[in-house]
């Protein structure tokens, strides 16, 4: 499977899933499928990865992010590249890549409690807020405009 460093890391951060009650990680056959899928290998501090992943795009509460992992620079005649030997490595390579290209902070977690929903923030101003604004969006607004409501 071909993805694009937004799409791994969007998939990895969304392994977790609070609306459903589901974590990928924990479960012993959708692990090992989702890393074929994926075409990557098995790592230790996984769970540490996805955790400290997701306080830096703004998930709650902020957790520890000392997390290091190797990478290697390769050249090709195509030019350098990151490779990585793992899940963990091949996350955080494809999140650096979205740092250098200035593409980071379109990755936000969704702020309603029951979604917490990894997205990537299309909007020319990168101000999205919401995962879908069909969904959690229109959900909110409908709640804050029913708190108004009853305020008036």
């Amino acid at each position: 499977m071909t993805t694009t460093d937004v799409d791994l890391v969007l998939d990895f951060l969304n392994t977790v899933d609070v609306g459903k009650g589901t974590d990928v990680l924990a479960d012993e056959v959708a692990w090992p499928a989702w890393l074929a899928a994926h075409d990557l290998t098995a790592a230790t501090g996984v769970l540490a990865a996805r955790v400290a992943l997701r306080s830096a795009v703004g998930d709650s509460p902020p957790a520890p992010s000392d997390l290091s992992t190797q990478v290697t620079v390769s050249l090709s005649a195509d030019g350098p590249h990151l490779v990585a030997g793992d899940v963990v490595g091949a996350v955080l390579a494809a999140a650096t890549r979205l740092v250098v290209r200035g593409e980071w902070d379109r990755i936000k977690i969704c702020p309603a409690a029951d979604c917490r929903w990894a997205f990537y923030d299309r909007s020319r101003n990168h101000s999205r807020t919401w995962c879908s604004m069909r969904v959690c969006g229109n959900r909110e607004k409908a709640r804050a405009w029913r708190e108004r409501a009853r305020a008036e």
